[in-house]
């Protein structure tokens, strides 16, 4: 009788507490390379405003934006796992990477109804900061073998010599998980200073049409002059006829119900709805399929026959129709489709067992998506990943952007309205040698410093 009861009072928990737009994220506080905070929570005083000073002068420079999208099926990352491949650090650097997951926990009566569990959110946060902080190191730091000039410089002579050899850590700006849907974003350390204004919008469009199995986490932020907007999506599943249009359905719940909250300071015409940025990505589980028999699309999988294929592909017909995706793009896929494949394995689902009665085969699918609109975006890079970890295939894609920038000033800087409020006190924020978790915030300590 009990659960009877709790059912229905979680379900309207749920819609009850559910806001269109917040501040409430996690992030890294700069100087801090090991904890996430909520600062929200501390006891902090308003301070006035960031006062910047403009010159008439604007310049245009370009940043390279990482993007991936992965269905990770519900399966809990291992501390073994290797995202380098996926990141691909080795060979190229970004500015900027965003991160999208689906199904980073098994979408299940308790996890759609109960509370977000942080702890999943948190370990592929930590091992995104491994993988992207590898080659943030000095390789001078043996100084006994070093010259003195060579000492002069690690001890914080400026020179090229200093500037190419030590690179910035990559710090989390924004981290937001709903049900199975997370995004992280994470930005160059000597960038932080120049990006502004970030906040979440969460949409659920699953069970009622609102729950949070299916829908969107999208992030905003302003870097230096320009606005970005990145969009994570996990929408309806479903091979069968006519399932699409659900999909498209989706899409437009999005774009519509996304609302981010209004900035305070100087930003306040920052947009508040996604395709009023001045640059938007969308990716993620779009779960649209190839609209072909099932076994005539594994014969052109087979065979590679990716245009074929394409010209059956459910996206590419809404984007050529401009009617869901009205002025949005996508780049050449020339990479197998990336669902469904059997768990550790590079066999698809349901090979050699074709038309298998009561058996769902799921045939071959690009169900997982980068696409972007907005004028400034130029995709260098657009391929899948090969990790086993779950029946889906990472994708990833590297753009180059352009960004307004002014040359500014700040007398005083705070990085957002959820950051703008300054202690009265000095905090010195470390971290202990292993994340805590109390009441699904991650451990800090706070120190009271005397002010000279």
């Amino acid at each position: 009788m009990r659960g009877e009861v709790m059912w229905p009072r979680l379900v309207a928990s749920k819609l009850l507490k559910k806001t269109l737009g917040s501040n409430n994220f996690v992030a890294d506080i700069p100087g801090n390379t090991n904890s996430f905070l909520d600062l929200p929570t501390l006891d902090l005083e308003p301070v006035p405003s960031p006062k910047i000073v403009l010159t008439d002068h604007h310049d245009t420079r370009k940043f390279k934006v990482f993007v991936s999208t992965w269905n990770v099926g519900g399966v809990a990352p291992t501390e073994d796992i290797n995202i380098d491949e996926l990141l691909d650090t080795c060979n190229t650097t970004c500015d900027i990477y965003v991160l999208g997951f689906q199904e980073v926990v098994p979408l299940k009566a308790s996890n759609v109804l109960g509370p977000d569990k942080k702890k999943i959110s948190t370990k592929w946060n930590s091992l995104i900061r491994k993988a992207l902080n590898k080659k943030s190191y000095n390789p001078y730091n043996k100084t006994n073998s070093l010259s003195k000039k060579q000492q002069l410089v690690i001890k914080g002579k400026k020179s090229d010599i200093e500037s190419s050899m030590i690179q910035p850590e990559f710090r989390c700006v924004v981290s937001k998980q709903m049900v199975g849907i997370m995004i992280s974003v994470w930005v160059r350390s000597d960038l932080l200073p120049f990006f502004r204004n970030p906040s979440v919008s969460c949409v659920g469009c699953g069970i009622m049409g609102c729950l949070g199995n299916k829908g969107s986490v999208s992030v905003r932020f302003q870097f230096h002059e320009t606005s970005f907007c990145f969009v994570c999506c996990h929408l309806a599943s479903g091979g069968r006829e006519g399932d699409e249009r659900t999909r498209n359905s989706n899409v437009a719940e999005i774009l519509s119900r996304t609302c981010f909250p209004t900035t305070i300071g100087p930003s306040l015409d920052l947009p508040k709805k996604i395709l009023d940025h001045d640059r938007v990505v969308l990716l993620g589980d779009l779960n649209y399929r190839i609209s072909l028999p099932e076994r005539e699309t594994r014969l052109l999988v087979n065979r590679k026959d990716w245009n074929t294929l394409l010209e059956n592909d459910q996206l590419r017909m809404e984007l050529m129709d401009g009617q869901a995706f009205e002025n949005w793009h996508e780049g050449t896929i020339n990479f197998a489709p990336t669902y469904k494949y059997q768990l550790n394995n590079d066999e698809y689902y349901g090979s050699g067992h074709i038309g298998t009665k009561g058996k769902k085969n799921r045939a071959p699918a690009w169900c997982d998506r980068i696409i972007w609109t907005g004028e400034g975006l130029k995709q260098l890079l657009y391929t899948r990943s090969e990790t086993r970890l779950s029946d889906h295939r990472p994708v990833k894609s590297m753009f180059s952007t352009e960004v307004k920038v002014s040359r500014m000033r700040y007398q005083s800087f705070c990085y957002s309205d959820r950051f703008g409020r300054r202690p009265n006190t000095n905090l010195d924020f470390h971290s202990d040698d292993e994340y805590t978790s109390h009441s699904d915030r991650l451990s800090f300590h706070v120190k009271n410093k005397m002010t000279p």
